[in-house]
């Protein structure tokens, strides 16, 4: 059934590197996903408005600590992953720039705990911050690279998965967590996940490059400890609490009810299409999708409203043809 889609605008152009800035203020993303062929990226946006007054903002307390060892602190007042990072800052004396990611409830490097776009009301937030710097030269022997790439919501790709018996899974020194600085001397801090997976995809197969990474400063319980990261069954739902805060990157953060077993059915089966058409997976974006979709009544209305929200993808007729129909499959229940 062909899509209505001849109306459909060109998107502009993805990419137009301005340091730093490329990379969303909100946290509902992404923390995106991209295959470099086996490369994935997990995303983020731009900033959106200026951060909305603090009498607007939902008035609630978040315990943290740093995930290497220290004191529990408490932070409030955030509306987006920028001012969660500068709160945190705040609360240990570090810059927002020493911190990482961020995982929920575990202290560990756990890839399916990582803090997306929503926090549980009840979770406690775990700040992974900077350590140690490594350079590696790698030979490209093969198309695809085996890494899966995130980011953390404000400027940092790093490591979410390493495939079993990959390139990179036989370099002991690369890990789940890992943020990428460079590669072959092109600055990668204010990158987003899909410009990260598309300079690995290019990379030519038979020759070296470098890259530059740096580590989760650790705690003594997790040196040693390397994890190729699992797929999460459901990346979407966090925390324990019965609702979650909604960071956005355009407008106030809202505290909302979790998503309900149709949404959670769509949204996994939309970040498989993302991961199967353009290389990516990124939860928050396919419930931003599933959003998008859940009410319209036929796919032209539906591709209408992504090129309104979504334009810059410029997703192809094909895929929004299929998320539609697996949107569809969520409501009856076919899965």
């Amino acid at each position: 059934m062909p899509l209505g889609l001849g109306r459909r605008k060109k998107a502009s152009p993805l990419v137009e590197n301005e340091e730093a800035e490329p990379i969303r203020g909100g946290l509902n993303v992404s923390g995106m996903e991209g295959l470099d062929g086996g490369v994935v990226g997990e995303g983020v946006g731009s900033d959106g408005l200026p951060p909305p007054p603090n009498n607007m903002r939902p008035r609630l307390i978040f315990h943290t600590q740093l995930a290497h060892g220290s004191p529990t602190g408490r932070i409030e007042g955030f509306s987006n992953v920028r001012e969660l990072y500068a709160k945190i800052g705040e609360a240990f004396g570090i810059p927002a720039s020493e911190v990482m990611f961020c995982t929920l409830n575990t202290h560990k490097v756990d890839m399916d705990k990582l803090l997306g776009g929503q926090i549980g009301l009840e979770d406690f937030i775990f700040a992974h911050i900077k350590g140690q710097k490594k350079e590696i030269e790698i030979f490209k022997g093969e198309d695809a690279l085996g890494l899966t790439i995130t980011d953390n919501g404000a400027g940092y790709a790093f490591i979410k998965r390493i495939r079993e018996g990959s390139i990179i899974h036989q370099i002991q020194v690369i890990n789940v967590g890992d943020m990428i600085e460079s590669i072959n001397g092109h600055r990668l801090i204010g990158c987003r996940h899909y410009e990260v997976a598309k300079m690995l995809k290019e990379l030519p197969k038979g020759k070296m490059f470098t890259i530059k990474l740096v580590e989760p400063l650790k705690a003594f319980d997790m040196i040693g400890q390397r994890s190729s990261g699992s797929r999460s069954a459901s990346g979407v739902q966090l925390g324990t609490g019965r609702g979650t805060l909604r960071l956005r990157s355009k407008g106030p953060a809202t505290v909302e009810e979790l998503p309900s077993a149709f949404e959670e059915k769509a949204i996994e089966k939309v970040d498989d299409l993302l991961e199967s058409y353009m290389g990516i997976r990124d939860s928050e974006l396919a419930a931003t999708m599933v959003e998008l979709g859940k009410d319209k009544k036929n796919p032209d209305e539906f591709a209408e409203a992504l090129d309104e929200t979504l334009g810059d993808f410029a997703f192809p007729d094909e895929f929004v043809f299929d998320v539609w129909g697996a949107i569809g499959d969520a409501k009856v229940g076919r899965v």
